[in-house]
C-alpha cells in the first residue's frame, strides 16, 4: 500500500537511526513498520486473544495483502517454524497467494528468502521458517503434516470446504515456546455456506474474531473504472455479498421454505401414530468420519379434519463408524418408542428402517435383515439431489409436515431440528454437508410411493365400460 509524506519520513528516520543493523534484520524492520503505518482498520490484529481470524470481505478489499502479511510476518518473527497457505486449487496457491501482487514473494523482503519451491509449493525463509502450500482440492494431502498455523484463502470456493477444514485442524498442532496459540487466518467473500456461518457466530474456530469489510473500505488503493462497474450492483443480492461481504440466507434460495413447515404445539402431545418411518442416509464409506450419517425420523398421523400428515419425532447426524452405526440402529429400533408421551396411545415403534443401499449401506442391510430388524434398501435411481428433493417438496409446501415446538422457548421449532432444518432449508444454495436432505426425500418418498400421504384426489377415469353406450358397439369380427 502506498505511503503518504509522514509515513514516509517515519520510515527515513527509523532507517537512518538503525543503519548499522544487518540488511535483512533492517529490511525486516522496515516492512513490519510499514504495514502498521498503513493497515487499514479491518486488515488489523485484534488486541485481545483469538484463534481464528475471520475476515469477512468485498472483492479487492485487501483480503490477500493482509493475510501475506500474517502469516509472512509470523514466519520471520519465530525462526524455524511452519506454516500452512491453502486455497482452492494449487494454482490458486501458486498464482495468487504466493506470486501475485499481494502474495507473500511480493510482500516478504527478498532479502528475508531463502528458496522458493515452486514445483513443491514451499517458499524457505534464510530463518529456517517453511512456508507450504497444500491444495484444498486435495484435502487427504493434509494427512501427515504439522504446522504453527494457517492461512485459508477463499474458503468459500473451497471444493471439499468441510472436509479441507477438518483435515487442517488436525495439522495445527505443533508448540513453540513464544506462540501462546495455535492460530489460523480466513480470508475469504462470504457464501451462505453452514460453516461459514458457523464460525461466524463462534460455533467452530475456538475464539473468532471477525473482521468485515467492504470493497469501498480499499478505494484509495482500487481504480475507479472498478468502481464504475460495481454501480449495477448495488441494491442486489450479488452486490451485498460480492461488495459488502454479507453473508446472505441461504434459505431464501432453498427449494423448500421453513415457514412451509408447520409447528406442532407443545402444550399438545404427540399424535396418535400410524405409522413410523426412520429413514438413515449412511456415510458414503465405512471408514469415512468427515461425512457424518444422518437420520430422520417421520410418523405418520391423522389430523382432526381427516388429512394424513407427517411428524418429524427425531433427527441427528453424526460421524460414526460402521461397528458404531450398526449398534445404534438396533439399540434404536429396539428401545426407542415414539409417541409415548401420548396418554391416549402406547406409542410406536419404528415400523420401517429405510437404508440408501450405496457403499457402507449395502452390507449394513445385510446385517440388519438378519439380526430382526425391518430394514429396507432405498435406490434414489438415476435422480441427483435437487431432482428427488423437487420430486417430495409439494409434501412440506401443502403444509403436510410438522415440527415440534421448542419446549423451553415456545413460538420456535424445537432446538434438536434447527440443524435438520438449517440443511434442509438452504439445500441446493449451501455446500456443505446435505445429508438430512437425503434422509428427508427418501422417507417422504416412501410415505408418497406407499400412499400413505396423497397430496391430490386420484384422476377421473376417461371412459367406464358400463356405460351403455360402449355396449351397442359390436365387434363385427367376432361373427
Amino acid at each position: 500500500m502506498s505511503l503518504n509524506k509522514v509515513q514516509e519520513k517515519i520510515l527515513a528516520d527509523f532507517a537512518l537511526k538503525n543503519k548499522h543493523w544487518p540488511k535483512p534484520e533492517l529490511e525486516a524492520a522496515l516492512w513490519q513498520v510499514k504495514w502498521e503505518l498503513t493497515a487499514l482498520p479491518h486488515q488489523r490484529e485484534p488486541k485481545e486473544a483469538y484463534d481464528t481470524f475471520l475476515m469477512l470481505a468485498g472483492r479487492g478489499s485487501g483480503k490477500t495483502h493482509t493475510a501475506s502479511h500474517w502469516i509472512g510476518i509470523r514466519a520471520w518473527k519465530y525462526p524455524g517454524t511452519r506454516w500452512l497457505v491453502t486455497a482452492p486449487t494449487t494454482n490458486d496457491i501458486r498464482a495468487t497467494c504466493f506470486e501475485g501482487d499481494s502474495g507473500l514473494l511480493n510482500i516478504i523482503p527478498r532479502s528475508l528468502i531463502k528458496d522458493y519451491n515452486k514445483s513443491l509449493g514451499e517458499i524457505t525463509l534464510i530463518n529456517g521458517s517453511l512456508i507450504q502450500g497444500i491444495p484444498a482440492s486435495e484435502p487427504e494431502r493434509y494427512r501427515g503434516k504439522q504446522f504453527h498455523g494457517a492461512w485459508f484463502d477463499e474458503l468459500c470456493a473451497f471444493e471439499y470446504i468441510d472436509d479441507a477444514y477438518d483435515g487442517v485442524q488436525f495439522t495445527l498442532r505443533l508448540r513453540h515456546p513464544d506462540i501462546a496459540r495455535v492460530q489460523q487466518i480466513i480470508t475469504t467473500t462470504p457464501k451462505p455456506l453452514e460453516l461459514i456461518v458457523d464460525l461466524n457466530e463462534g460455533k467452530v474456530g475456538g475464539d473468532v474474531y471477525v473482521s468485515n469489510a467492504s470493497s469501498y473500505d480499499n478505494k484509495a488503493n482500487l481504480s475507479e473504472t472498478f468502481f464504475k462497474q460495481l454501480e449495477t450492483y448495488e441494491g442486489t443480492d450479488l452486490g451485498k455479498q460480492e461488495i459488502y461481504g454479507e453473508i446472505l440466507d441461504p434459505e431464501d434460495a432453498g427449494i423448500i421454505k421453513r415457514k412451509q413447515f408447520r409447528m406442532w404445539p407443545a402444550s399438545k402431545p404427540t399424535p396418535n401414530l400410524e405409522y413410523v418411518i426412520a429413514s438413515y442416509d449412511p456415510a458414503t464409506s465405512e471408514k469415512t468420519m468427515n461425512d457424518p450419517t444422518a437420520c430422520t425420523v417421520c410418523g405418520v398421523f391423522e389430523q382432526e379434519d381427516g388429512a394424513t400428515s407427517i411428524i418429524l419425532l427425531d433427527a441427528w447426524d453424526a460421524h460414526l463408524a460402521y461397528p458404531e452405526l450398526r449398534r445404534k440402529v438396533i439399540d434404536d429400533f429396539k428401545e426407542v418408542v415414539y409417541g409415548a408421551d401420548n396418554t391416549f396411545a402406547k406409542g410406536r415403534k419404528a415400523d420401517l428402517i429405510l437404508m440408501e443401499d450405496k457403499s457402507a449401506g449395502i452390507s449394513l442391510i445385510q446385517e440388519l435383515q438378519g439380526s430382526g430388524v425391518p430394514v429396507r434398501g432405498y435406490n434414489p435411481g438415476r435422480a441427483d439431489k435437487v431432482q428427488r428433493l423437487n420430486i417430495v417438496a409439494p409434501i412440506v409446501a401443502k403444509g403436510r409436515v410438522f415440527i415440534p415446538e421448542d419446549l423451553e422457548t415456545k413460538k420456535e421449532f424445537a432446538s434438536w431440528a434447527k440443524r435438520f432444518m438449517r440443511q434442509v432449508c438452504s439445500f441446493p444454495e449451501a455446500k456443505g454437508h446435505d445429508d438430512y436432505v437425503d434422509s428427508l426425500s427418501q422417507a417422504l418418498r416412501v410415505l408418497r410411493d406407499s400412499g400413505w400421504i396423497q397430496l391430490d384426489p386420484l384422476p377421473p377415469r376417461d371412459y367406464d365400460y358400463a356405460e351403455d353406450r360402449y355396449k351397442k358397439f359390436a365387434n363385427p369380427y367376432a361373427v
